[in-house]
């Protein structure tokens, strides 16, 4: 059971926003920021949470980044951080993701982010922030259930107990849209589009837990099973990870290499 709710609304984060072990962060560009924030958010650059190097972007940073993005929060066990973004939530689940990884499970996106935030009218301020935080000279943690690399999801192409899914959308799953060296999926895969899951009239909230529910189900995503999902750079497929872990699915990993490491890999095979 998660201990902290993965998705929150932006009534509990108003009521959070003074409190000593609450901390808003901000993966929005820099420009939207600067000219609109929650009061005291602070901002992270999203390079900060991927390695950035071709072919595969979005692999895992080394430890040194790691310990970089843990001092830069001031993680410690009873800090809430709660993330946010201003481009449908990928950025800010992949904080939460990226702090589940390293050990940290006192997390949560705000649902809608700053789509949200705006669309409602919400106090937001254009002031610098200056955090209060704490700087610490822990080691980040490592939760190896977290994440699956290439090997990991080779050995378990053929394992009934875990199931592919790929948040890119439909035209890069079928292989029409290509970014990679080769289109298509991973073999055995089953596609759900990101903002399938996204409600677009609803300041890109969740869909209602009842339609997401049903969405998995039909297309054959049990809760019994091993999760493992994938998009071009583990951004999109990051908002998947917190969705199914928002839904109480417990064995949810992603593969941080994604296509970009897959689909430009000539030995691994595609479907």
């Amino acid at each position: 059971m998660e201990l902290t709710p993965i998705f929150v609304e932006t009534d509990y984060v108003l009521a959070r926003l003074h409190q000593k072990n609450a901390l808003v962060v901000d993966l929005s560009n820099q420009d939207h920021f600067n000219r609109a924030h929650i009061p005291g958010a602070i901002h992270i650059d999203y390079a900060l949470l991927i390695d950035g190097r071709k072919p595969a972007p979005g692999q895992v940073p080394d430890r040194t980044q790691l310990e970089r993005l843990a001092n830069a929060l001031g993680v410690r066990p009873n800090l809430h951080i709660i993330s946010c973004d201003d481009e449908g939530g990928g950025r800010a689940a992949r904080l939460l993701w990226t702090l589940h990884l390293i050990g940290h499970r006192h997390a949560s996106v705000i649902d809608g982010g700053m789509t949200a935030w705006h669309g409602l009218g919400l106090p937001t301020t254009a002031d610098p922030t200056t955090p209060s935080i704490t700087v610490t000279t822990s080691t980040p943690g490592y939760d190896p259930d977290v994440l699956a690399d290439r090997t990991y999801v080779l050995t378990h192409l053929h394992d009934g107990d875990v199931v592919l899914l790929d948040a890119r959308s439909p035209a890069e799953f079928a292989g029409d849209d290509v970014r990679a060296e080769r289109g298509g999926h991973i073999p055995g895969a089953c596609n759900i589009n990101w903002l399938d899951t996204i409600d677009a009239t609803n300041h890109r909230r969740l869909q209602c837990v009842h339609r997401l529910r049903a969405l998995l189900e039909n297309t054959g995503i049990s809760p019994a099973k091993e999760i493992i999902v994938y998009c071009q750079t583990h951004h999109r497929s990051a908002h998947t990870y917190a969705m199914l872990k928002h839904l109480g699915y417990q064995r949810v990993r992603g593969y941080a290499g994604s296509w970009a490491e897959w689909g430009n890999d000539p030995t691994t095979p595609v479907g």
